[in-house]
């Protein structure tokens, strides 16, 4: 079974400082139809103007992600970590017990282009931890694993079965993968097909029940993939 979550349908709000779109429910935006896909909770896509961010605030028990598109974003948190994340780069806090951290963009004239994702966690009441790397670009690579239950391939260790991959196709490239239960495909840029389906910028994907995934570039895309429960 695939479902399309188009892009235009997702929550939207504009703060000015801030333009966020929301796949799943979140903050001021409440669909239950749309609480999540198996233990993906959030996917929200974020411009945060420049000198702008999100002050000390708090999590417990989740499993947070944030892949830096474009721009830079700071971090710090109550662990004592403070740390520049910018393009291309992923960081992986696991909030487990409680944190407080903040989410600033240090540039003065660069808006920060981000996705946050929340994924809830295998065990609860974890000790708090953070992780963050560079994810370079490979010439032809197509598939990089950038998030694991075992932290295989260099890639950053979550606590639940989700691989998260980011996905980059030149124009006229296909893509296959082995699925285990769930998948969900979120496209950030150009445009994919798949089986009878052309999922544009914004737009999700969720697959279930199917074994394998087939996707085809009609432009130069990139897309993240999430393999939930292997």
């Amino acid at each position: 079974m695939k479902i399309v979550r188009p892009g235009q349908a997702r929550g939207h709000a504009d703060h000015g400082w801030l333009k966020t779109y929301h796949t799943f429910s979140f903050a001021d935006y409440y669909d239950p139809e749309q609480m999540g896909f198996g233990p993906l909770r959030v996917i929200n896509e974020d411009f945060v103007a420049p000198g702008k961010g999100f002050g000390m605030h708090s999590h417990n028990d989740m499993e947070i992600v944030t892949i830096i598109l474009q721009g830079a974003l700071q971090h710090r948190d109550d662990m004592g970590n403070s740390s520049i994340i910018n393009a291309g780069e992923v960081q992986r806090m696991t909030a487990g017990k409680g944190v407080m951290h903040s989410e600033m963009n240090p540039s003065s004239t660069t808006s920060a282009h981000l996705l946050q994702i929340w994924i809830q966690p295998q065990t609860r009441g974890l000790a708090p931890s953070y992780e963050q790397k560079p994810f370079l670009p490979m010439p032809g690579e197509k598939s990089r694993l950038l998030v694991s239950p075992d932290g295989r391939d260099g890639s950053l260790r979550i606590n639940q079965r989700a691989n998260i991959s980011r996905l980059s196709l030149a124009a006229g490239q296909s893509f296959a993968a082995d699925l285990s239960s769930q998948a969900w495909v979120q496209v950030v840029s150009g445009n994919l097909r798949c089986a009878e389906f052309t999922l544009q910028s914004g737009d999700g994907l969720a697959v279930e029940g199917e074994k394998h995934l087939q996707l085809e570039a009609g432009s130069d895309s990139s897309a993240i993939l999430f393999d939930l429960g292997r």
